[in-house]
């Protein structure tokens, strides 16, 4: 799950990380009074979506040559009029894609006089099995584009869970960073206050970029990306409460709501399949026939009639799926439940594209029996293999 940037601030600052006063506003009639309440002359107005490059994205409604999502007002009323520019319309960044993301809210923040900019993230590094600290000289930039041209100047410090962040590691981040004096005793403050809010809130991702050095040499958190476990959130209602579902996909907001792992992609075949092995393999299929699966979708591996039936919905909602491949090898899961959750999916909601269906495992026959008697127009496939050329060709043809 993720949360809007001012919602990571107020959760880092909780813990003691140096942030800039800030407000959020949901309307631009509260851009005046949110500027007013900060130190200024400078402020920055965000926009908050989930999506990175927003200082260099560009808004559908404006010119070419109106400014980005992230901009810097040098009075009040500058600030108002950006605000009343930016919310209601839609900014399209690199990572949004072509669709872009409508801003539904701004963060009006006190400006900073920043003298270097630098790049730092936790994560969980698999190779070691441990939390890890990113870090990099070359803040506000692409971290991917560093990594790419300049892999020296990133260093990656794993942190060992019993030990946490140690003196060594300490000694290690702010060489790495080149921190002196106060900046250097700002960090060693802050990094192990970024770990402990890491680990304690199940956090995935901690991204701040960039973090800077300002020009009286103290340190703060200038941007914050956060993300956090999903399958953690159960014991964490604060979390909870700050989604947005609005900045989510609708078919994966109603996933989550079944417990099914789907995920929308930009291809035209839907995929239901129980396994995440066995998903990817038939994801694989179809790309190799000369389509593009429209979804990853693994129903697990007890599911019942009702979940089958609702991740069936969620796929033929989706627009783009010019056809259906259900792909079930039957072990929990036996064969029959599916046929069953398919059938009744397709009663409720109509079947407008071509269906294929390839079951093997418990209850094969029973539920090749139930899909053949149920008088819909299915087309029962005898293995991957052929599932797969079946909804090709039944989209082509």
């Amino acid at each position: 799950m993720n949360i809007h940037e001012y919602q990571a601030k107020a959760l880092l600052k909780s813990y003691g990380a140096p942030v800039a006063e800030g407000v959020a506003i949901f309307s631009a009639d509260e851009a005046e009074a949110a500027a007013k309440s900060l130190p200024g002359p400078l402020y920055v107005v965000k926009s908050q979506i989930h999506a990175g490059g927003r200082g260099k994205g560009k808004f559908k409604e404006l010119s070419a040559d109106a400014k980005g999502g992230v901009r810097l007002a040098f009075s009040v009323d500058e600030a108002k009029a950006h605000a009343k520019e930016m919310l209601g319309n839609t900014l399209v960044t690199a990572q949004t894609g072509p669709a872009g993301k409508q801003v539904n809210r701004l963060y009006i923040e006190d400006g900073a006089d920043i003298d270097r900019e630098l790049y730092l993230s936790l994560l969980v590094d698999r190779s070691v099995g441990q939390i890890a600290f990113v870090v990099s000289t070359e803040g506000g930039m692409d971290i991917e584009a560093v990594a790419h041209d300049t892999p020296e100047k990133i260093v990656n410090v794993a942190i060992n869970p019993e030990a946490g962040v140690t003196a060594t590691d300490l000694a290690k981040l702010t060489s790495a960073l080149k921190l002196e004096s106060e900046a250097k005793a700002d960090a060693e403050k802050l990094f192990p206050i970024l770990y402990k809010a890491f680990v304690e809130k199940d956090m995935s991702l901690l991204e701040i970029n960039p973090l800077i050095v300002m020009k009286n040499g103290r340190m703060r958190v200038l941007d914050a990306k956060v993300s956090f476990d999903g399958n953690a959130l159960f014991r964490h209602d604060d979390i909870r409460a700050l989604r947005d579902e609005t900045e989510e996909d609708a078919k994966e907001l109603e996933a989550s709501k079944w417990d099914l792992a789907y995920v929308a992609l930009d291809g035209n075949i839907g995929c239901m399949v129980n396994g995440a092995g066995l998903a990817m393999a038939t994801m694989d299929i179809i790309k190799l026939y000369g389509k593009e699966p429209a979804n990853f979708c693994d129903v697990g591996g007890g599911a019942g009639k009702e979940k089958v039936a609702a991740a069936f919905k969620i796929i033929t909602a989706d627009p783009k799926v010019e056809g259906i491949l259900v792909n079930i090898f039957g072990g929990i899961m036996k064969c029959d439940v599916i046929a069953e959750g398919v059938v009744a999916a397709v009663q409720e909601v109509g079947l407008k594209v071509p269906l294929v269906v390839r079951l093997e495992g418990t209850n094969v026959e029973l539920g090749k029996k139930i899909l053949n008697e149920s008088g819909l127009a299915i087309t029962a496939a005898d293995d991957l293999d052929d599932a797969a050329k079946k909804i090709v060709a039944a989209i082509n043809g």
